[in-house]
């Protein structure tokens, strides 16, 4: 029989809203720049090419962050397989507005399809190194120690 509390279900509360939350506006702010850049080197394909790639990079990563971070609260057994399946789940969308847009007809003319796909990299490069950054810069304890000095956890047999 175990000496120690059962511990609370699921994950405690850390600071992954405030790394998402500076990932996202780094994000913004570069599809921002990038709307501006497309709007002066090609017009107004240019810059909605550019708000359209950074926009869906934006939501994509955002929803898929949030949708594992919800699910390693829940079921911390499960986040792995969580984030797999809304990874590839990203993926197919993406190629899904990408095939909607090229089979209406509005790649080209009304959006500019280099800086759709060039800001689409650019969102992702960004959002990777801005979560890393906060990620690593954030303290979230990985452990909880002991409330009293004699309140050892004990050490579980293999």
């Amino acid at each position: 029989m175990p000496t120690t509390a059962r511990p609370a279900q699921g994950m405690p509360r850390g600071r992954t809203p405030q790394v998402l939350l500076g990932a996202g506006l780094c994000v913004a702010a570069a599809v921002a720049l990038a709307t501006l850049a497309g709007g002066l080197v090609d017009g107004r394909s240019g810059a909605l090419g550019a708000l359209a790639g950074g926009s869906l990079a934006l939501c994509f990563f955002l929803f898929g962050s949030l949708v594992v971070d919800m699910a390693t609260r829940m079921a911390p057994q499960l986040a792995m397989l969580m984030a797999l399946l809304t990874y590839t789940l990203q993926v197919v969308a993406v190629g899904v507005v990408f095939l909607a847009l090229d089979a209406s007809d509005a790649l080209g003319d009304t959006v500019h399809a280099g800086w759709l796909a060039g800001t689409v990299i650019v969102a992702t490069l960004v959002w990777l190194v801005a979560q890393t950054v906060a990620a690593t810069r954030s303290r979230q304890p990985i452990y909880d120690l002991p409330s009293r000095v004699g309140d050892r956890p004990e050490a579980s047999a293999p």
